[in-house]
Parts: structure tokens; sequence; C-alpha cells
């Protein structure tokens, strides 16, 4: 499942396809160009993020294919690649400020590396109300304690213990590991079995072909979208960019940060669901039984006690395609652990060896949020291929973790930080809600059907809870 950096390229591509139970063959068809290495990181996350993209644009051509006849060529550029793992920061208001309020929460005194008094490090990230409250609670501060206050009390625990109250008090927090010690952690030996990316069979149900000379590659393809900020999110923006009928479901009651909901909305419908009430449970679940592709990025079994298990929804709609995302996996013992890019990166060694020798440190991009949306992209196009030549429902499983385990695995990054290249190439602009956006286009073009948005990016709540047709 791990590779070298000196093995990436066509032969890592047609490896990742080949986990996912796709052709390896198809990846002949996909060239990543370019040199730019963007971050001075300790990992090849951009190569990884080219890797998993150009894998998404294969996919997308073979099931292209199959339903035209045509093939057709993929082209990632590095520099691009590269840029999306902090798409966010790239997308402006043509006519206005693009900065927010929202934006202070990127840079929270409660979402910071501290020191413990055992010299270990702890990373907590308690930027949504609820999760500040919790922290606080812990720590024994205030909500609006500045970073030398928050810095105190924290000095006051060792990092171990530290870690332990915050998950009992159900918000977020890890201690700092190294790479070595996160591979004899439980929770990431229970996660190994997945890899990447993890397409698993849980269904009989009748092949469902698509219809053939459909123009896109995901054209007629509904995915039900109840995700929020970054990883899950990216995923089905990944597969409107194909096509796809994507319908975002937030709750009314969940916070969320505006940057990346304008950033990962882009092809979608966007609609809000109060699950608390019986009426508009019901609604979800009559979405779900008309539905493709159910695709959620909540704690595991959130969803689950609601009855929107995989195997729930499987059993009312044979050949679902149910997709799971979170931060440490959907197995082990944190696996209804609330997490973030953060900790993914704090627990998984990629802080630790980030920073090293000095303090830990994270690696600047979003890196293991966009490319866990990627591979459960190209995941979710795995199973439907799988579907439309053998039948069967499937569970797509991808998290932050499994994704921080693929950078950890690789050979370390030596190259320099030589910037993005030229990012005009990689902007967009599109009339939104919002007002005018430049914005990052998608990645992956393909040389027939190529990669763009048919909806802009909308505030949520913008549609109503239907299907578009």
């Amino acid at each position: 499942m791990l590779t070298t950096l000196a093995a990436m390229g066509s032969d890592a591509v047609a490896d990742l396809l080949s986990e996912c139970g796709l052709p390896p063959e198809a990846a002949e068809r996909a060239s990543i160009v370019g040199d730019e290495q963007p971050y001075a990181s300790s990992f090849p996350v951009v190569e990884c993020a080219a890797t998993v993209l150009a894998a998404v644009g294969a996919a997308a051509a073979l099931l292209h294919e199959e339903r035209t006849g045509v093939r057709q060529e993929v082209v990632v550029q590095r520099g691009h690649a590269g840029a999306s793992l902090l798409g966010f920061i790239f997308q402006h208001l043509v006519d206005a400020e693009a900065a927010t309020a929202e934006e202070g929460r990127l840079d929270h005194p409660l979402v910071q590396l501290y020191p413990c008094r055992d010299g270990r490090w702890v990373h907590l990230h308690g930027a949504m109300t609820h999760l500040a409250q919790r922290t606080v609670k812990v720590l024994g501060c205030e909500p609006d304690s500045d970073r030398e206050t928050v810095a105190q009390r924290v000095m006051g625990w060792e990092a171990q213990a530290l870690e332990d109250a915050l998950a009992e008090a159900g918000t977020c927090g890890a201690m700092v590991r190294s790479v070595e010690e996160w591979s004899r952690h439980p929770q990431a030996a229970a996660i190994a079995p997945l890899g990447r990316v993890n397409v698993e069979r849980i269904g009989d149900s009748p092949a469902e072909p698509a219809a053939a000379g459909s123009g896109r590659p995901l054209a007629g393809l509904r995915v039900l979208d109840l995700s929020r900020i970054l990883a899950a999110p990216t995923n089905g923006r990944t597969l409107a960019e194909h096509g796809a009928d994507v319908l975002l479901v937030n709750s009314p009651h969940l916070e969320n940060l505006g940057l990346f909901v304008m950033d990962t909305s882009h092809g979608k419908r966007s609609a809000e669901l109060d699950l608390d009430q019986p009426e508009q449970l019901a609604v979800l679940r009559e979405l779900a039984d008309g539905a493709d592709v159910f695709s959620q990025g909540y704690r595991s079994g959130a969803l689950a006690r609601r009855g929107f298990g995989p195997e729930e929804l499987a059993a009312r709609r044979p050949g679902l395609v149910s997709v799971t995302i979170n931060c440490y996996g959907d197995a082990g013992p944190w696996r209804s652990r609330p997490g973030w890019e953060q900790l993914a990166q704090t627990v998984s060694g990629m802080a630790d060896a980030q920073g090293a020798p000095g303090p830990p440190t994270l690696v600047v991009a979003a890196a293991c949020d966009y490319t866990t949306g990627y591979l459960a992209a190209l995941g979710t196009m795995a199973a439907l291929w799988r579907r439309s030549h053998e039948g069967g429902s499937y569970h797509v499983r991808a998290s932050l973790c499994q994704t921080a385990s693929w950078f950890t695995g690789a050979a370390p990054e030596t190259r320099p930080d030589n910037g993005f290249g030229d990012t005009g190439a990689y902007l967009t602009e599109t009339e939104t809600p919002y007002g005018r956006l430049s914005h990052l286009a998608p990645v992956a073009q393909l040389s027939v059907t190529p990669a763009h948005w048919d909806l802009p990016t909308a505030p949520i709540g913008s549609h109503q809870p239907v299907w578009a047709t």
C-alpha cells in the first residue's frame, strides 16, 4: 500500500487504482506534469495529492469510456494539486473583501500546540462553540482566554492525561506522537488494514450499468452529501465536477465556517434538515432511498444511531454506495472520537517530524483533509464502477489518519519549497450568490469531458431538500 517517492508517477496511480478494485491499466491515460513543490514539508504531500487526483481523473475517464466508448486523457499539474491543499485561501470575491470574521477561528488560542509539564505536547482544537466550552471546562479557564493563559493551564497537565480528559469530555485534542509511536497505537493498528481508502462490498443487488451515451462521467448519478468542513465536502465537490447531482444537507444546529462552505460547495445544491424533527428525518430517508451515493463526514456511529448506517441504508436501497469519512477511521477504539486536520497530523507523527529537531509544528497545508476527500471520491467511483459490473452495495471508508499514514510511510521530501507555479492558470471566476468569485478550478482535467461545476457555490440552505430530477 505504501509507496516511495521514487515510485510516484504512473506506477503509483496504477497501484492506487488497483487498491480500489479498478483496472490498473486505466493509469496509462493519466499524466502528472510540472515540478512545483509549494510546501517545505517533511513528506511528499503534493506528490500524494497529485497521484490521487490523477487516479480520480483516470477513474472518471474509465466510467465515461464505458458509457460512450470514447477514450480520453487526463492531466494533473503538480502546482495546481499543491494549491488545492489550501484551496480556501485562493478564493476571493472580485468586487469585495474576501475576509470574514470567521477567519479568526483559524488562529484561535484553543486551536494550538502547547507543551505539557512532562515535556510532551498536546494540540487543542476548540474552534467551535460547543468544543470551546468543553475544552475550557477541562482546562479550568474562560472561553475568551488568551494564548498565555491557555498555555499556563495546559502546562499543569501531563500530555496523556490531558488527551484522555479531553476525550472523556467529548471535545477535541491529541498528544503529539512520533511516527513510530503511532504505528504501535491500537487505533493505528485497527485502521491499517483499510489502506488509503477501503471499498467493501456489503450486500447483494443487481448490476446497475450506466446509461449508454450519457455525456459526463457521473451524469445521472445522485449523491447525498451530509458533511461539513473540508474532507467530506471535498468528496462531494469532486464528484460534482464530473457531472454528479450532489445535494448537500446540513443541520441548522451545527456551526460551519463560511470560507470552507464557499470552497467546497461548488457544483452542489445546498439544503438544511433538522434530524431531531421526525418529518424532516423522514425527508432524509426518502432522499437516501433515491440516491446512488450516501456520503457522510460525521463521527462513526452518529448517523447510524438514526438509522442511516451503511447496512441499514443498503437494506432499504440495495446498490447504494455509502461513504464514511472522519478523522481517526471507521474502526478501532477511537472510531467515535471527533477530530480535525491538525489532530491527524498530531497523532500520526507528521507534526513531530515536521518540527524536528525542534518543537512539533504542522505542515501548513490542509493536506490530510483535501487528500482524504479526493481518496473518498476515488473510492466512490470505484464502487460505482464495480456496481455497474457485478452489482452489490458498497461501503467506502476514508479518514484523515489513513491519509496521514500514507504521507508518513512515503519517502521523506527533500526538495525545497519552490512555489506553486503560475497560480493564475489554476483560477476561474464564477457568478455566485456571494458575488463574483475567483477560485481554483478542478485539478484533474480530462481531454473530452473537461471537469467543471454546473452550479455555483451557494450558502447553506439555499435550496429545497429534493432531487433535481
